[in-house]
């Protein structure tokens, strides 16, 4: 069993790193196709539009059919349009690929957390999880580096490097993982339509998913055109900017094993407001740093923050229902995806025409201040624990 597990931490891993590959090679790719700042942005977008659409429907189709089979196919489509990345001839050849990539991961992240609970014993279920969680945020840390320093011999490198070692996971999910069939339906499955609308029937659901989908907007503006800013502003290489996003995955993986002690021990309605806070004041800092060393640190600490709040609002959005967990997976998806494609548009007429990635930092500001507004009226979050209580009145 913990061979399956460190299976699927491979898959989220190379899933992850295609993910994020494109935003620190954007300066590079920009170059080699002689589109603007603002057109290079649509390379992130394809990709996060491609996952966006068809997590919609890949989550509740693949519930009828055998996990084990969606995955290897998924997967090796993946593998495929990520090699076809690495040899695109032009810009549109590229967004098409990356398209077609972003299709093949919506099939193939949801059966990860799908199949889980279906074939990990259910002590060792939350375990699972984690270490699958921990596969995207190594992704940041290592993979998306490694990536950079790849494309230091040509951006078509990390590509193909990524397009080889799926069809390697292709061959591991043949030979390791169990047949995992649909389990046998219990009357006439409802449409997907229908299940979207009895799970968006409360108000606090719609308000929490919206609070969710604002809150990647604002993540993924400034994430976008992190390549493009410390490429402008410092003047670094595809190589250096992957040695500060590596201070960036640091955050993330440390708060994937530490960030719930912080949750637990001062309570997930104070880690939520408090967390954003922080980011919130961080954000316009970040933009006006003239150190690089700062920018390392801050990114360190915004990406901390940011491992800590990902877990506790997808637990908050699970338990809007006990019987739609794989819809709200599919939604949660789609809605973080969807705010990528938006924000990466948005971040490049921000970058190109107002005053550059300050505009950007605020719009992020502005995204997270929303976002909290929504979660705090949504009624999705927690009552206050007698230890927030407490610091509360220990603050007056």
């Amino acid at each position: 069993m913990n061979r399956v597990i460190a299976l699927f931490f491979c898959i989220m891993f190379i899933i992850g790193t295609d993910t994020f590959i494109a935003s620190p090679l954007l300066p590079t790719l920009r170059e080699a196709f002689g589109v603007s700042v603002e057109r290079s942005g649509w390379i992130v977008s394809a990709y996060a539009l491609g996952y966006a659409l068809f997590a919609l429907v890949a989550g509740p189709l693949s519930d009828g059919w055998n996990r084990k089979k969606v995955m290897i196919a998924g997967m090796a489509s993946f593998g495929v349009f990520t090699l076809l990345c690495g040899v695109a001839a032009d810009f549109w050849t590229m967004l098409l690929f990356r398209f077609l990539a972003g299709v093949s991961g919506a099939f193939v992240s949801p059966q990860v957390w799908a199949a889980i609970p279906q074939i990990v014993p259910s002590g060792k279920v939350l375990k699972a999880m984690g270490i699958a969680t921990a596969g995207l945020a190594v992704a940041q840390m290592l993979g998306v580096p490694i990536g950079s320093y790849l494309a230091a011999y040509g951006w078509h490198t990390p590509f193909i490097a990524i397009g080889g070692a799926s069809f390697m996971i292709v061959m591991l999910i043949a030979l390791m993982l169990p047949s995992i069939p649909a389990p046998p339906a219990e009357g006439e499955a409802p449409s997907i339509v229908g299940r979207y609308r009895a799970l968006l029937r409360e108000s606090r659901a719609k308000k929490a998913f919206l609070a969710y989908f604002v809150f990647q907007l604002g993540n993924f503006a400034t994430f976008s055109f992190i390549g493009t800013w410390l490429s402008d502003k410092f003047g670094l290489g595809v190589a250096e900017i992957g040695t500060v996003l590596l201070f960036l995955g640091l955050g993330n993986t440390l708060s994937s094993f530490f960030g719930s002690s912080v949750v637990h021990r001062i309570g997930g309605r104070s880690s939520l407001v408090w967390g954003m806070v922080v980011l919130v004041l961080i954000f316009p800092c970040l933009s006006l740093m003239e150190r690089i060393t700062y920018v390392k640190l801050a990114y360190f600490l915004i990406y901390f923050i940011m491992g800590m709040l990902f877990p506790l609002i997808m637990s908050l959005l699970q338990g809007l229902s006990s019987t739609a967990r794989g819809t709200i997976s599919s939604l949660a998806n789609s809605s973080m995806y969807f705010g990528a494609t938006i924000a990466s548009s948005v971040a490049g007429v921000l970058y190109t025409h107002f005053s550059g990635f300050v505009s950007v930092s605020l719009f992020t500001v502005l995204c997270f201040i929303v976002s909290l507004l929504l979660f705090l009226r949504s009624g999705v979050l927690p009552a206050r624990s007698r230890s927030e209580s407490r610091s509360a009145a220990v603050m007056k």
